[in-house]
């Protein structure tokens, strides 16, 4: 019989929230699966991909507003905090919210890969299995890596993660389905990638 060790925190979220809220701008925290990590800042590239992501939504989803650097509880009990590099969520979701909101009504987080050693832990394993626990429709992930764009739909809140993801390549057309439901075009893609 196989006995699996129970991974224990690092501290309590309490602790947590207040080491984030003295970091300096310049430092992005999250806390995933117990324990600190720090986003890389974004370079140009990142920052175009999410904006170029904003002027696609808001053309085909006027009544959708995109959100960059919001926080969410997420993982089991609200126990976890993640700062995705975009939130989808319908007009003024967020409004009087503080800086780690519920995401009960998120429609969308989306996640564009850094150039980082953490990069595959994170985006590709740790987030979304937290994203899929908390009950975020879907997931959208950039890679720039792999130059490729994952869409992850019908999230499991039992084990965490989704039951489904379709993949694609950068030049190929992404269907974002609902209830965001609006289709990318992501040739452009291919010139934001070292």
């Amino acid at each position: 019989m196989t006995v699996m060790a129970e991974r224990t925190s690092q501290m309590s979220v309490e602790e947590f929230e207040a080491i984030a809220s003295a970091s300096p701008e310049t430092v992005t925290l999250e806390f995933i699966n117990g324990r600190i990590g720090v986003k890389k800042v974004a370079d140009g590239d990142h920052n175009t991909i999410v904006s170029w992501l904003a002027r696609r939504c808001m053309q085909a989803r006027p009544d959708l507003d995109l959100y960059h650097g919001q926080g969410l509880r997420v993982e089991v009990y609200r126990e976890g905090r993640a700062k995705p590099d975009a939130v989808i969520a319908p007009e003024a979701h967020f409004a009087g919210h503080g800086e780690w909101a519920d995401p009960d009504g998120v429609l969308m987080v989306v996640e564009v890969t850094s150039y980082d050693s953490d990069t595959d832990r994170r985006d590709r394993h740790e987030k979304p299995a937290a994203y899929g626990q908390a009950g975020i429709p879907l997931y959208l992930l950039i890679d720039r890596d792999a130059c490729t764009v994952t869409v992850h739909s019908t999230p499991d809140r039992l084990v965490g993660g989704y039951r489904d993801m379709h993949t694609t390549k950068f030049g190929e057309r992404v269907l974002v389905p609902d209830p965001v439901g609006f289709e990318l075009d992501t040739e452009i893609l291919k010139t934001y990638v070292r």
